[in-house]
């Protein structure tokens, strides 16, 4: 069983070089970047979220446990089950955005987010806001 999930690991890793490789082959190096930084963008705007003192304490409360649950070898749904088990993990980022949004708005995201644009503007869409350079003035997340 142990076997199987390394390769199946190894496998994903794989076709996700495949797939930023030929995206960099085909001239969408932007593209291929965004994607190949949107994990390690997410955890640099959660340090970055946990260390600003404009977040309240909850909210950093709130990151710190998703980091944990992020690390953690034991998922909800493992993460060697195909699309279900990044699932999960996709699904607890975007509730830990909206709740963070709720308090400190998009503005403080898109303060601290490392990445391109497009990035951010995933991030934000999953979190349920719009950019605040979209509109103009930060809004409360979508319900």
């Amino acid at each position: 069983m142990t076997q199987w999930a390394v390769t199946l690991g190894l496998t994903l890793v794989v076709v996700y070089a495949v797939i930023v490789g030929a995206l960099v082959v085909a001239g969408r190096r932007h593209t291929a970047r965004a994607l190949a930084g949107f994990v390690p963008d997410c955890a640099v705007l959660f340090r970055r979220l946990v260390s600003d003192e404009r977040v309240p304490r909850r909210q950093k409360l709130v990151l710190g446990a998703l980091a944990a649950y992020l690390a953690m070898p034991i998922d909800v749904v493992p993460d060697f089950v195909p699309v279900a088990g990044q699932l999960d993990d996709a699904i607890a980022v975007g509730v830990a955005l909206r709740y963070l949004l709720r308090a400190a708005g998009p503005g403080l995201v898109e303060e601290h987010w490392p990445g391109p644009a497009s990035s951010l503007r995933l991030v934000l869409a999953l979190a349920g806001a719009r950019p605040v350079a979209e509109h103009g003035s930060p809004t409360a997340p979508r319900r």
